[in-house]
């Protein structure tokens, strides 16, 4: 610590001020002592009485004596007050010295700085560090950002890695050791900085989540080659780097394999040739849609709806493309039949227009053959429209099938992103992630347009506290606010609407991400405004707003308004398609304005509700508010898919539970008493093997059981009647895929609750 700022030094300067001012007040009193005597003696000025005189000299002596006095006493507090200091001297250089051997003892670096975080103190093990590097250590008094700045420019640190679960930055040093730095507050206002070497952890974890890396990457290949379209991606050098097995069973000739291979190869000149301009297009960074007539390698003439979406690096430049191929052979011959139709009524209608003047007979023969055709074209639009109905409830069924894969996928690499790692494997994850999140925004997306085409989604209204609805929702787009640089501001409201709450935060959900998507810079806002007979919830941003004409246009399916200047993003253009289509639904009437350069606001007008008063409190299915932590928690995981059961198994002992995974109740009976054995939560699927189901396989478990067992059950079916079934039996109810976060929520919920 800096002399100047030394507690002792500070004692003393208010001592030594205040003797030089009882010293100086001293002499001035003297001076005027012997001023008044010498003019009494010399006699001018006025020339006093004699006595006069005598009394005002006698006064000013006491006067100087009561001053002595006074000075003699703080000379005798201030040799007192100096024992004081000395003693207290001694102690703090006995603490100083305990301090230093106390920090030596600690096996990692050591740094302390004051409440103007300049350095104080070090250990010998934060020096060593520098002896890599042609750089001295850092003195006491240097600011932190001058010994980080150094430790940078000397090339002391080779990596770093920020993870927003670890308490601090864990960073590569020169020597090929990895440290993990901690720092925490001091009660006085300075810093205590912790440097812990995490070498061994982090490489006896590679090998393990490499492993865990590949596992997940096949089941991303399962995924797509379930998929009944063509998928691929091609990179910015037009080779194909990924494809699924429809696409190279389509192009793929003779049974050669289609990667690495560049389009030009893969497809004819004639053919290459008429996809060129849309080629151009989307690596310009449009997303591109169009339909072109293709003949198969049988000879077999297809109309496919092609699909390009660029894929941009963090950079904001393009590295590819994705490509997703539709047969839509079937609806395009319908369109031309009804096309054919129409042309061949025009015909007809004009020719028996020229021969109106003839007989009458052939005039109603004419209006027979009219409603013939007109019969024929009504069944055959009847027809088309049960086709696309049909494709819409078929894409609605397989829903399970699709996400089963998909929700392993997710819970295998939320597992690995809870850890810390190498750089190379770290990319491998977040590229992973990435393509996971894409993969299930998009199939999410396209499954919720066809439940609601299909009318599988039926509303459930209920009255509820929009509290815990808007909190989640706030807590849960914070971060990704966060990530993009933004500000996310949150006026929470207790009131009491009527609608579907899970429904209603899929608006919401909508809103937030289109805003977050679009703002670049500024704040959003989610909050209520209460009106008379219903509340408006709403979502502002500063982006850069919508013009007038395209304010109905951003509510169409695969519309996206592109703001000048910004770049194309992912997506079809189907969230706020889906807005209009659940507040239709719902009876919610949902507005938009905006300001070009200024931001937007997008509202939704929810009825006020009241409360039942034998209504039970709230879902316990929403997200917690609880985050502690689960060490020791007992789960057990019923699901016929075993990467589901690993997955989730992974995913549960990284958070330190005891977990027990079964493909069935006989399997679970194999393993333990489930009569007497301790759990916490049975986590069960819905659809499991031989026809049986999670709720019958619980029920049977708790019938056995003194004290039933918490339940939460994990389904892609999103019907009402097997929701408000779960519910009565007194169950959490999560759909598929699961999110991470809301998962650990719940657990939270019932094990803390």
């Amino acid at each position: 610590m800096p002399a100047r700022e030394h507690p002792e030094n500070l004692k003393e300067e208010p001592k030594d001020r205040r003797i030089a001012e009882l010293e100086a007040e001293n002499q001035r009193l003297r001076r005027i002592r012997d001023a008044l005597i010498e003019r009494v003696e010399s006699g001018v000025a006025h020339k006093p009485e004699p006595y006069a005189a005598f009394e005002h000299s006698v006064i000013l002596a006491e006067q100087v004596r009561e001053r002595t006095d006074a000075l003699n006493r703080a000379m005798e507090e201030l040799k007192a007050s100096n024992k004081a200091l000395c003693r207290a001297r001694e102690e703090a250089e006995t603490t100083r010295q305990r301090l230093n051997d106390a920090i030596e003892s600690i096996a990692d670096g050591f740094v302390l700085f004051d409440r103007q975080h300049r350095m104080i103190q070090s250990n010998s093990r934060f020096r060593s560090y520098w002896r890599h590097v042609d750089v001295s250590a850092p003195e006491p008094g240097t600011s932190i950002q001058d010994v980080k700045a150094r430790a940078r420019v000397s090339g002391l640190i080779v990596e770093e890695h920020r993870h927003e679960d670890a308490e601090g930055a864990v960073f590569l040093l020169s020597n090929d050791r990895w440290v993990q730095v901690t720092e925490r507050p001091t009660r006085e206002g300075g810093l205590v900085v912790l440097y812990s070497d995490i070498t061994d952890v982090k490489n006896s974890e590679m090998a393990r989540r490499l492993k865990a890396l590949e596992e997940s990457e096949r089941w991303i290949r399962v995924v797509t080659d379930h998929v009944p379209a063509l998928i691929a991606y091609v990179g910015a050098d037009m080779t194909v780097q990924f494809c699924n097995k429809v696409y190279e069973a389509w192009y793929g000739r003779a049974g050669s394999p289609l990667l690495g291979q560049r389009l030009d190869e893969i497809h004819c000149p004639d053919f290459y040739q008429r996809l060129l301009p849309q080629i151009m297009e989307v690596m310009d960074g449009h997303n591109v849609t169009f339909e072109l007539e293709e003949t198969g390698e049988d000879g077999d003439v297809r109309y496919m709806l092609r699909s390009y979406v660029p894929n941009f690096d963090e950079y904001g430049d393009i590295i590819g493309f994705f490509v997703l191929i539709r047969d839509i052979t079937d609806r395009r011959k319908t369109a031309l039949a009804l096309e054919q139709a129409y042309d061949n009524l025009e015909r007809r209608v004009k020719e028996r227009t020229a021969a109106l003047t003839g007989l009458n007979n052939q005039l109603r023969q004419e209006i027979s053959e009219r409603a013939m055709v007109e019969a024929r074209l009504r069944d055959a639009k009847l027809e088309a429209e049960r086709a696309n109905m049909s494709k819409t409830k078929f894409l609605a069924a397989v829903s399970h099938d699709l996400l089963q894969p998909l929700n392993a996928a997710r819970l295998f690499t939320s597992a690995l992103q809870e850890q810390s790692f190498g750089p190379k494997a770290e990319g491998l994850v977040r590229s992973v992630s990435t393509s996971l999140d894409d993969v299930e925004n998009l199939l999410g997306t396209l499954v919720d347009i066809s439940k609601l085409d299909a009318g599988v989604i039926k509303p459930d209204v209920t009255a509820f506290d929009l509290r815990d609805l808007l909190n989640n929702i706030a807590r849960e787009f914070r971060q990704m606010a966060l990530a993009e640089n933004l500000q996310l501001d949150f006026v929470p409201s207790s009131a009491v609407v009527e609608s579907d709450s899970q429904l209603l935060a899929r608006i919401l959900r909508n809103f937030l991400t289109n805003a977050i998507r679009y703002t670049r810079s500024g704040r959003i806002l989610l909050g209520c405004r209460r009106r008379k007979d219903h509340v408006l919830l709403q979502v502002w941003d500063t982006g850069p707003g919508i013009p007038d004409d395209k304010l109905t246009e951003i509510f169409q399916e695969f519309k996206r308004i592109q703001p000048s200047g910004s770049q194309a993003d992912k997506g079809l253009g189907l969230g706020l398609a889906i807005v209009d289509k659940i507040s239709r639904m719902l009876g919610h009437e949902v507005t938009v304005s905006s300001v070009e350069g200024r931001g937007s606001v997008f509202s939704v007008r929810v009825p006020v509700g009241r409360l039942r008063p034998d209504r039970p409190g709230a879902d316990p299915s929403a997200e917690s508010r609880l985050d502690g932590g689960l060490s020791g928690a007992r789960v057990w995981v019923i699901d016929n898919d075993l990467a589901i059961c690993q997955g989730m198994k992974t995913l549960l002992e990284g958070w330190d539970c005891r977990v027990v995974t079964a493909k069935s109740l006989e399997d679970l009976e194999r393993q333990l008493a489930p009569e007497s054995s301790p759990v916490d939560l049975i986590l069960a699927d819905y659809h499991l093997d031989n026809e049986e189901n999670g709720v019958d396989v619980v029920g049977e478990i708790n019938r056995r059981r003194a004290v039933p067992a918490p339940v939460l059950m994990i389904t892609a079916n999103y019907t009402n009647e097997l929701k408000q079934h779960i519910r009565e039996l007194g169950y959490l109810l999560m759909n598929k895929p699961v999110k991470p976060l809301k998962l650990r929520s719940v657990l939270n919920h019932v094990i803390r609750g």
